[in-house]
C-alpha cells in the first residue's frame, strides 16, 4: 500500500513503536483474538500471516499457542520488534505481501486496514485472498460507525495518521465482493467514539 498517506504512516509507527510495544491489551481485543483461535483450531489451522503486526504481541500469543507465524508490517521499526521475539517478521504491504499463491491457512489484521484509502481496500483485500489457501479464515478488525476518510486531526501521533471507516452496512458490502463472511460482530466503545468491527471472512473453496 503505497500512496501519499504511506510516509507519514510509516514515519508515525516507527516512533511510537516501541510505546505500543507497552501497551495493555483491552479485554475485548482478547476475547476476539481468543474466538478467532478457536475457529482456526476447530479447522486445523498451522500457518498463519499477521498483516499490520505491530510489535507482534499478537503474533506471539499465536506463535505460543503453536501456529507458524509470519508478521508483515510497513514499519521497520515494528518488524525490529517482532524479530527480536523470535518472530518471522518482513516489510511488507497490503497490496504486495510478497509471498507464493496460498501460502496461508490463516490470516490475521487488527486495527490495520484502516489506514487504507477506500479506493485502495478491494486491491488489498485481493492480494489477502491471493495468499490465503481455500477455505482460509482472514481475521480483520477496524474501527467504524460512522462513514469518514482523511488524517485525523486530533491525532496524538505526529504525523497525523490517516484512517478510513465504514458503517456497518458499508463495511459488509466493501468486503463482500472478495470474502465470505463467517462472522460479523461490533464492540461499543463508549458514548461519542467510533465502535470496533470485528470480522471473519472466508476464501472460497
Amino acid at each position: 500500500m503505497t500512496n501519499s498517506y504511506t510516509p507519514d504512516l510509516i514515519a508515525a509507527y516507527n516512533s511510537h513503536a516501541e510505546e505500543r510495544d507497552h501497551m495493555h491489551i483491552a479485554d475485548w481485543k482478547v476475547r476476539e483474538r481468543g474466538q478467532y483461535l478457536d475457529m482456526l483450531r476447530k479447522r486445523k489451522a498451522k500457518t498463519l500471516l499477521e498483516i499490520g503486526s505491530g510489535p507482534g504481541r499478537d503474533g506471539l500469543f499465536f506463535h505460543t499457542q503453536g501456529l507458524d507465524v509470519t508478521c508483515t508490517d510497513q514499519s521497520p521499526e515494528m518488524v525490529r520488534l517482532c524479530r527480536e521475539k523470535g518472530l518471522k517478521a518482513e516489510v511488507r504491504s497490503f497490496d504486495a505481501l510478497g509471498f507464493p499463491d496460498e501460502s496461508f491457512d490463516a490470516v490475521f489484521g487488527l486495527n490495520c486496514l484502516l489506514h487504507v484509502p477506500k479506493g485502495e481496500l478491494r486491491r488489498s483485500l485481493e492480494e489477502i485472498r491471493r495468499v490465503l489457501k481455500p477455505g482460509g479464515l482472514f481475521y480483520m478488525g477496524v474501527y467504524g460507525g460512522p462513514d469518514s476518510e482523511g488524517v485525523w486531526e486530533k491525532d496524538s501521533y505526529e504525523p497525523k495518521r490517516f484512517f478510513a471507516m465504514y458503517s456497518d452496512e458499508n463495511l459488509l458490502k466493501a468486503v463482500g465482493g472478495t470474502f465470505e463472511i463467517v462472522y460479523f460482530n461490533t464492540e461499543p466503545l463508549g458514548e461519542g467514539n467510533p465502535h470496533f468491527q470485528s470480522l471473519v471472512l472466508k476464501a472460497a473453496e
